[in-house]
């Protein structure tokens, strides 16, 4: 389950809903009754904010994985009145809107991931991670990963998709989004992905395995980074609309792809070469977002974990006639 669930909260009745799903999904992962509970309070909290804090919002649902221990993202974002202090409102009995004041604290305490990032009068993207163990142990990463992919209003299925392939030396990363939208469009980011899993090589080869494989299918853009965190350097091969950019604290480096659909008509596949940062940034979507996002006009935004990042980016400026696919990775220092 690499797509998101998105669930719109608007009223209080779907409270219930977004728990009733949040409960599912966790059966279906294996979640003990402990932990399903834990998923169901943690949901119900954090639905019930969107509606008394946020004039509404979506919650967005993830299935998570680290060292073989199986999770649950919730990701909540609205565009409401915002925290002007957080910490304060994170204070067991600190309520603005004449109720106990426990639903962040109960949250937190229950979440074993939780951050929020909040502006006022611009919104909040709230972030908590649930596990099947309550008490896993999860050591460092090289690399932190967020992301968002989504179909377009109205479709069952998206014709983006994006996978990852990590470990300590070096991390590779895929976004593909099949021309167009829906099944026929899901089945070409579909084999995209599976081909990238197949293939451990460079991303101008595995962009070129994936120009062979996808003649059958109506096409795709794509792109593929590798992240080498020995070299310090990143390897980048691109066709068609998928952006990406690295970003440390001083600079910003726009990574290029070449035109052309994947599995149809490809001029060149070229790699190119840029630095990766010890605590970098790099992120990539499909042009369901639109491209004119700025990451220094978000205020710390990029000291957060990635999820909050691809989620206030989604929430922004997610096009809403497209499928949409956001991809933000994270360098967890030297």
């Amino acid at each position: 389950m690499l797509e998101s669930v998105a669930i719109s909260i608007t009223e209080s009745s779907q409270t219930g809903e977004a728990r009733r799903i949040a409960i599912a999904l966790a059966t279906r992962l294996g979640f003990q009754d402990t932990e399903r509970g834990r998923v169901g309070i943690v949901v119900t909290e954090i639905a019930s904010n969107l509606i008394q804090h946020g004039q509404g919002g979506v919650l967005l649902l993830r299935l998570i994985e680290h060292n073989s221990v199986i999770g649950i993202e919730v990701l909540s974002l609205d565009k409401g009145r915002g925290m002007v202090d957080v910490d304060e409102c994170l204070q067991d009995g600190f309520s603005t809107a004449g109720t106990l004041g426990n639903g962040l604290g109960a949250i937190r305490r229950l979440s074993g991931l939780f951050e929020i990032y909040s502006i006022p009068n611009k919104g909040t993207a709230l972030l908590a991670h649930l596990w099947s163990d309550s008490t896993p142990h999860l050591p460092q990463k090289t690399l932190e990963i967020g992301a968002i992919c989504l179909p377009k209003r109205g479709e069952d299925v998206s014709g983006d998709a994006w996978a990852c392939q990590m470990d300590n030396c070096r991390s590779l990363l895929l976004v593909a989004d099949g021309l167009g939208h829906g099944p026929a469009a899901a089945t070409a980011a579909a084999k995209a992905v599976r081909i990238f899993q197949e293939h451990d090589h460079s991303p101008g080869a595995i962009v070129q395995a994936a120009h062979a494989a996808l003649r059958s299918t109506r096409g795709a853009a794509l792109a593929i980074a590798e992240i080498d965190f020995e070299q310090q350097s990143v390897r980048f091969a691109g066709i068609g609309n998928i952006a990406a950019s690295i970003f440390s604290l001083t600079n910003r480096h726009h990574l290029l792809s070449r035109n052309g659909t994947v599995g149809h008509e490809i001029r060149k596949i070229q790699e190119f070469s840029y630095p990766w940062y010890a605590n970098g940034l790099l992120i990539m979507h499909s042009d369901g977002l639109d491209s004119k996002w700025q990451l220094d006009r978000y205020p710390g935004l990029s000291q957060k974990h990635p999820s909050l990042i691809a989620g206030v980016l989604y929430r922004d400026f997610n096009r809403e006639r497209d499928d949409v696919t956001v991809l933000v990775a994270k360098g967890m220092g030297s």
